[in-house]
């Protein structure tokens, strides 16, 4: 287990929804785009693998974007994550009706987001989670900034601490020695 602060332990220990911003968090947030006008995007295997560990402890997942794209949809999909918000320009109403949907409360809930379209939810959840690159405006409105970038590890760098504060990291760790 990671040394980290006992009270970014006890707010990662209360969290059993988990809402993610995509360009910025689970990718690099540069768009890719041929000359046919597809869009791409990059998703690394070690954030995928920390969600899937996630839904092993009870974790709810969801995403939260403002771009609309195939390409999460599909991730999502692959992901098993069933609630998938994508086109929000207003990430808050769509972060209230996910709460509504789960019946999860604020103090419940961690959302990782980069950007100031969403400080309104971070500013309301019980873990607020950003990457190095956010906009000033929301590091400092946030409790914990991961390591590593988005789309670099920073989703499984958050995983990680969830699973830490459970004290999870052993039994996990267990399923994939011989």
């Amino acid at each position: 287990m990671t040394d980290h602060d006992p009270l970014l332990l006890e707010r990662a220990a209360r969290v059993k929804l988990l809402a993610l911003d995509v360009d910025g968090v689970l990718t690099d947030g540069r768009l890719y785009f041929d000359n046919a006008g597809n869009e791409f995007k990059a998703f690394t295997t070690a954030d995928g693998l920390g969600l899937k560990l996630l839904q092993q402890l009870g974790i709810t997942l969801a995403v939260i974007t403002g771009r609309s794209s195939r390409i999460v949809a599909d991730r999502a999909a692959s992901l098993g994550l069933e609630h998938v918000y994508q086109g929000q320009d207003d990430k808050l109403t769509a972060y209230l009706d996910l709460l509504e949907r789960t019946g999860f409360s604020d103090e419940e809930t961690c959302y990782a987001g980069d950007d100031w379209i969403d400080r309104p939810v971070l500013t309301r959840v019980g873990l607020a989670v950003t990457v190095p690159a956010a906009d000033p405006e929301v590091r400092v409105r946030s409790h914990w900034i991961t390591p590593s970038g988005g789309g670099q590890g920073a989703v499984r760098e958050l995983c990680q601490l969830l699973i830490d504060a459970r004290g999870a990291r052993e039994s996990l760790l267990a399923r994939f020695l011989p």
